[in-house]
């Protein structure tokens, strides 16, 4: 009887009857709430593990706990393609077969499409492809401001204008994050040049940070979500932005209320008190000399400013442990969100999909500058097209720094213009110039051949007795990814096309009655020869499927609807930065690093062409279609409001042409008397429509009291003065018909 007792008791206590159930800690719960995963993580960990939390363990992945089954963090450069592995401790490719990605367009060629959705569709495309890789943080997009067209990595950016790159971040963040991975958002803040990037102060005023540097990333923290921000090279008033107690711990944890990561830029961490106690979160690449390494070379990462040095000034009080638990929170909260997360994520690469998706992306951004009948094209039946330029054949994914790719394919214009003339007209090809000879960027291979014999005379003379037998002439130029071209760590000398490419146009120009010029870049480009030729197309580095979209473009197959994301002036010297010390930085005595003065204030782009009413080849907004729009009717829903009241301004849009095709609707706001020196105009809204022919729509945009405010500095707050605004509507910021007038009251 006894034994039967005891027998059931046990039976009871197996099934869970009697007595507390047996269950995981609450980390591993992904039912849990996040915070409560978080704070229970916490409370189990040692001050050493949470300090491997904080710094790098190899060259893109940073720690975790191992003793509690809490992966490492894996990041991976963006923001245009997954990166190829790379060896655990060096930047060169470890070799894989396996890691052939799709190559989306160019940051730049993105903002140019001026449409969310088409952001929402990239974003979520590379993600899948980032988690199929099982990375947890994507370093993109990047969002500063284009205040030079000189910058080397203005193609990685979204425009010069402050609203337009954060309505169209917001997507992108929260198409990644949808795949359960980190966007980590670049470069924070003001690094808006790469010469000398690792060692000017960008000294910029509260009003301009506000009005002109800050807003992007702001809606990508608080509208887009943002789980990762990566902190800038370069010094804003002379401390170091990787650990800028303003920028970090006052604005982006302070006023923004971000609850991410703040990841360094890999060698951007400077200073051991700085690191630890203004506001980084993860130490990623620091420069370490291998020679000061006591416990030998598989160790190096414990020399890092969060590694040891910050464990010694926990242990002796130099650091708090209040500040150390926030970093391990915000890495946890991250880990939690991403490869631990309660949503299970597989994603895909390198699918039809995906390669469908960046083809159309670039083809919505393609920008048509110019066209007197040129477009689309139309070539007898078997007739002769003839190609010239170099920028026709060379591959463009590989190479330009940390978003060089190695992709599954790459379409070049000439492939892609035989294929789409295949059986109907021959398509030949003259080099024309030779740019960039290079195929290779850590041992990522192009298998192009780019040797030339012919010397310069020569491929310029074989270009014009090709053209006088050719029924059409496109030339397909441009720059490149090389030094001093739109490449990482360098910035460009000038804004002329490189390698004589404005005499070969202007040679080709007086052969070819009907030349079409194709540039393909990331950054503005004087066109003094303009006047000269019949069609201009400004294009971009568009991915694996580059020559594809350039050719659905050219043929008809895609109406362009894209606009331009900057200004392309006459000259760079009719720019706003006047002065050495403007830009690049001058070396002043007493001073450590070079100083840099943002003295244009707010007036950079359009603001400054604008305000100042100096001639420019195209505006910014600017953008032709092989069809006709008619804006109409326009109207505010109120022609005067109280301060702190929204005011919706309407329009309809016809598309009185006979291809359907998409217009952008854009809003600038004018304020005609204000206390503070404002632009003439600021881009406050815009949308973009698709209509048949024939097809009208109403469009509405909303201006915000926001919208009408300026910075002031030293109240440290937006400020609305009541008074009269000019609301007005048209398709770029030079075209604006519309002129409604506003009174705030």
């Amino acid at each position: 009887m006894r034994t039967s007792a005891i027998s059931c008791l046990f039976l009871l206590l197996a099934a869970g009857c009697c007595g507390p159930k047996n269950s995981e800690p609450a980390y591993l719960d992904p039912s849990r709430p996040l915070e409560e995963r978080v704070e229970d993580a916490l409370a189990r960990m040692t001050m050493e593990e949470k300090v491997a939390l904080t710094h790098a363990q190899s060259k893109f992945s940073s720690g975790g706990v191992p003793r509690l089954g809490i992966p490492e963090l894996w990041h991976t450069d963006g923001p245009h393609g997954i990166r190829p592995e790379v060896l655990w401790d060096e930047w060169e490719q470890a070799g894989w077969t396996n890691d052939s990605c799709t190559a989306y367009p160019c940051l730049e060629n993105l903002a140019a499409t001026w449409d969310r959705d088409l952001s929402l569709l990239y974003g979520k495309s590379i993600g899948e492809e980032a988690r199929y890789r099982k990375k947890n943080v994507l370093l993109g997009p990047g969002v500063n401001m284009g205040r030079t067209p000189l910058n080397g990595r203005t193609f990685e950016y979204m425009g010069e204008d402050p609203y337009l790159a954060s309505k169209m971040v917001v997507p992108y963040v929260k198409g990644v994050q949808s795949n359960g991975v980190a966007a980590c958002v670049k470069h924070f803040a003001v690094n808006n040049q790469e010469v000398r990037r690792t060692k000017t102060s960008s000294n910029v005023d509260d009003r301009t940070m506000y009005e002109i540097y800050l807003p992007a990333f702001k809606a990508a923290v608080q509208e887009g979500g943002a789980w990762a921000i990566m902190g800038s090279y370069n010094l804003w008033n002379n401390q170091f932005n990787c650990h800028n107690e303003r920028l970090l711990k006052d604005i982006l944890k302070g006023e923004w209320g971000f609850d991410g990561i703040v990841v360094s830029d890999w060698g951007g961490c400077r200073d051991d008190d700085e690191a630890a106690a203004n506001g980084l979160d993860i130490e990623m690449g620091t420069w370490v000399d291998p020679e000061t390494e006591v416990d030998g070379a598989s160790n190096l990462y414990n020399l890092y400013h969060l590694a040891n040095p910050y464990l010694e000034r926990l242990r002796d009080g130099r650091a708090s442990q209040e500040e150390l638990d926030d970093k391990a929170r915000r890495v946890l909260r991250t880990i939690f969100r991403t490869s631990m997360s309660a949503e299970p994520h597989y994603g895909s690469f390198a699918s039809p999909e995906h390669f469908a998706a960046g083809r159309k992306i670039a083809a919505n951004g393609i920008v048509l500058l110019k066209n007197d009948g040129a477009l689309p094209l139309q070539v007898p039946e078997g007739g002769r097209i003839l190609l010239v330029g170099e920028n026709a054949y060379k591959m463009m994914t590989v190479g330009g720094g940390s978003s060089s790719l190695k992709t599954k394919h790459e379409s070049i214009p000439l492939d892609a213009f035989r294929e789409a003339f295949e059986g109907k007209a021959e398509v030949c090809w003259e080099r024309g110039y030779v740019g960039d000879t290079t195929t290779d960027y850590n041992r990522v291979v192009t298998g192009q051949d780019l040797s030339e014999s012919r010397s310069q005379e020569q491929l310029l003379a074989d270009a014009i007795a090709a053209a006088r037998q050719a029924d059409r002439v496109i030339f397909i130029g441009g720059l490149n990814k090389s030094k001093n071209q739109d490449k990482e760590g360098c910035d460009r000398l000038d804004i002329t096309l490189p390698y004589g490419q404005n005499e070969i146009i202007e040679a080709l120009a007086a052969v070819v009655p009907d030349l079409i010029v194709v540039n393909i870049s990331g950054s503005p480009v004087a066109m003094p020869w303009a006047s000269k030729v019949n069609a201009i197309v400004q294009s971009w580095y568009g991915g694996s499927e580059s020559g594809h979209a350039l050719a659905d473009v050219l043929t008809g197959a895609v109406n362009p609807s894209g606009k331009l994301p900057f200004t392309v002036p006459m000259a760079l010297s009719d720019g706003p930065l006047k002065t050495e010390r403007q830009y690049p930085g001058i070396k002043e005595e007493g001073k450590t690093w070079w100083q840099e003065y943002y003295d244009e204030g707010v007036f950079i782009g359009y603001r400054w062409y604008s305000t100042q009413g100096i001639p420019v080849q195209y505006p910014f907004g600017f953008g032709l279609s092989y069809t006709t729009f008619e804006l109409s009717d326009a109207k505010l829903s109120a022609t005067a409001v109280k301060s702190g009241k929204e005011v919706t301004a309407s329009v309809t849009v016809k598309n009185t042409g006979s291809v359907a095709g998409a217009e952008v609707v854009q809003l600038y706001v004018h304020d005609a008397e204000s206390s503070v020196e404002r632009p003439v105009r600021e881009l406050k809204g815009f949308q973009k429509v698709y209509l048949e022919p024939g097809e009208s729509a109403r469009v509405s945009l909303t201006v915000k009291p926001e919208d009408l405010s300026f910075f002031d500095a030293d109240a440290h707050s937006w400020v609305l003065e009541p008074g009269d605004f000019d609301i007005l509507i048209g398709t770029s910021s030079e075209a604006l018909p519309f002129d409604l007038p506003l009174t705030v009251r």
